[in-house]
Order: C-alpha cells, then sequence, then structure tokens
C-alpha cells in the first residue's frame, strides 16, 4: 500500500491490486488497529486513527461498494481524509460499547456530552480536550452516539514531549464516567510517529 502522507485516488490501490494487497496483509493492518487502541473503562474504546488505517478504510469502502470510478473514489477519500492525524494532533474513533441493547440506552442517555469531556495529558503538560464531531452533531437532548469522531490538537512542546519519550495519559472526566489510563508505551511509540 502506498503511503505518501496524503491520500489521492492514484495514491490508491485498484480493486484488483487491492484483493490481493488484502489477502497478503490484513493481519498486519488488523495487528496495527489493535495496537491503536485504548480502552478506556469498561466502556470506551478509543481508536487512534493513521495513514494506515484510513488508506485501509478507504480500500474497503471502494471494495465492498465495487466503486471504481474517479467520482466515486474522491467522495470516499473526502468522508475518511479528514479523519487522519496531520503531524500536530491525534485523531481519534471514541466507541461506547454496552453489549446490552438495554444498558445501552439508558447508559448513552446518561453519557450525554462525554466526547466533549475525553481528554490527553502529555507528562508535564496541561490537559487537551477533545474537538469532538466537527462534521455533525452526534448527539441530541435525549442521547449520546455510541460513536464520535474526536480530535487531539497538541502544541509543538507537547509533541516534542510525546517523541521525547514522556508519558500521555487518556482519560475522561464526565460526571457519568470518570476513568482514566495511561497509554501503553507500544500504543505511544506509534501515536509519537504522527507527530512532527
Amino acid at each position: 500500500m502506498k503511503t505518501t502522507g496524503r491520500i489521492t485516488p492514484d495514491s490508491l490501490m485498484t480493486l484488483e491490486a487491492y484483493s490481493q494487497y488484502r489477502k497478503e496483509n490484513k493481519p498486519a493492518i488488523m495487528a496495527h488497529r489493535k495496537l491503536r487502541s485504548v480502552h478506556l473503562g469498561e466502556h470506551v474504546n478509543v481508536q487512534f486513527e493513521s495513514e494506515i488505517s484510513i488508506r485501509y478504510q478507504i480500500q474497503e469502502m471502494l471494495r465492498l461498494e465495487k466503486i471504481f470510478e474517479k467520482e466515486g473514489i474522491e467522495q470516499e477519500i473526502e468522508a475518511y481524509a479528514p479523519l487522519m492525524p496531520n503531524g500536530s494532533n491525534w485523531k481519534a474513533t471514541m466507541l461506547i460499547e454496552y453489549p446490552d441493547v438495554n444498558e445501552r440506552k439508558r447508559e448513552l442517555a446518561r453519557l450525554i456530552g462525554v466526547e466533549d469531556h475525553l481528554f490527553v495529558e502529555v507528562e508535564g503538560q496541561a490537559r487537551v480536550y477533545a474537538i469532538a464531531d466537527e462534521d455533525m452533531d452526534r448527539e441530541n437532548d435525549e442521547k449520546t452516539s455510541a460513536v464520535h469522531f474526536v480530535r487531539f490538537e497538541l502544541s509543538p512542546a507537547m509533541c516534542a514531549t510525546v517523541k521525547a519519550g514522556a508519558s500521555v495519559k487518556l482519560g475522561c472526566d464526565h460526571t457519568h464516567y470518570p476513568a482514566h489510563v495511561m497509554i501503553p508505551a507500544e500504543t505511544l511509540a506509534s501515536l509519537a510517529s504522527d507527530l512532527h
């Protein structure tokens, strides 16, 4: 899979080429996604996106929908490319996971605004709260969504500190979901590679 730092129609594979690539590389891509997934408490999974994960998502959509015309390809890029980190931030998909339907319904009603209480805290620096759902609002007066797209904007000092090996905490200070976890070293090494 050609990685250029910018996803364009020309940098994506044809459906035929991707089919072969997928057979050989899907386990490695799934391992990459798992590495960049951080569980926050029992019910929140924060999947930090990367160029690899976003390219994979676009290629999968093209494959599933059998899209091969330029206009359709550009629409998929437009939908997913904004989720790719750009060197000064981390972007992630926040998944709120309750297997039981009734519990999920009850908790999503209690967790309105939870995405705005998600934060990262670089060792020795102030908390950075998520900027959530920039593409569209994902909650109403009755409940929040089980999926949110978030961005953490880091200062140049924070980027340098992370690249120098500082620890980073992922947390949430919502009244009904207080939780925090240190991002594991292997995951943090992968996230540090996103930063300039």
